[in-house]
């Protein structure tokens, strides 16, 4: 493998916070000992995203930081495995660029897939508050549901912020099928099946009001919720 780590970031619609979380990723990476790369997914964005990509690229000269440009839009889970398909690295993983779980817990992540961890992935805590609530309930209702379909072991299926052993998760990947939301909650379903180790990292989740969501609440929910019991009963295995 070229790298220690490769860090794939999927992006739609990110204009908001791009540059931002970027630099941020960089300097905590830079920061450690790891070589490492970060690889950018675009989903088809509508707004200006890929010329930051291509900004981006070309502002860190350097060989690690590549790019994926979907033609057409393809879903979060399609962002996440072609990343996964084109990556160097020995560790490889997925964070939400909106960085509402902090770029500071990348180390940490990284350490646990070192120390023999065969997935890392975030259980998110909730800073309460009106705004944060209904996300809450909705986190807490999925949790709920899954545990009585799937009965994983897991606090927090869906959280953005995944790290994973290369070499043990590819051949769990080749058995996803969904290319959705979902797929945070599958890979994390194939993983169990596979009897990886899985370690939870509780982290805090801080919502950041001034960006726009490009998740559309109702109809991604009701997805989420059909795919979880098709999933559930086999009917999408």
């Amino acid at each position: 493998m070229k790298y220690d780590v490769s860090l794939i970031l999927a992006c739609y619609n990110e204009h908001e916070i791009f540059n931002d979380s970027v630099k941020r990723i960089i300097n905590t990476l830079d920061k450690t000992d790891y070589t490492w790369e970060l690889i950018f997914v675009d989903d088809k964005s509508l707004d200006n995203t890929v010329e930051l990509i291509k900004k981006a690229i070309k502002q860190y000269p350097r060989d690690n930081l590549s790019a994926i440009f979907h033609t057409k839009n393809q879903g979060r889970g399609q962002t996440v495995i072609d990343g996964f398909k084109q990556s160097q690295g020995k560790i490889i993983g997925y964070i939400d660029i909106d960085l509402e779980v902090g770029e500071w817990y990348l180390p940490k992540f990284i350490s646990a897939i070192e120390a023999g961890s065969g997935v890392v992935t975030a259980w998110r805590i909730y800073d309460f508050n009106l705004r944060t609530l209904i996300r809450w309930f909705g986190s807490k209702g999925y949790f709920w549901l899954q545990k009585k379909l799937l009965r994983l072991p897991l606090h927090d299926t869906e959280a953005g912020y995944k790290f994973f052993n290369k070499t043990k998760i590819m051949p769990v990947l080749k058995k996803c099928r969904h290319k959705d939301w979902f797929f945070d909650t599958e890979i994390l379903a194939r993983a169990v099946e596979a009897k990886l180790i899985i370690q939870e990292i509780p982290v805090a989740f801080v919502r950041d009001h001034n960006k726009t969501s490009t998740v559309k609440l109702i109809p991604d929910t009701i997805q989420y919720l059909k795919n979880l019991i098709k999933f559930a009963y086999g009917q999408s295995r």
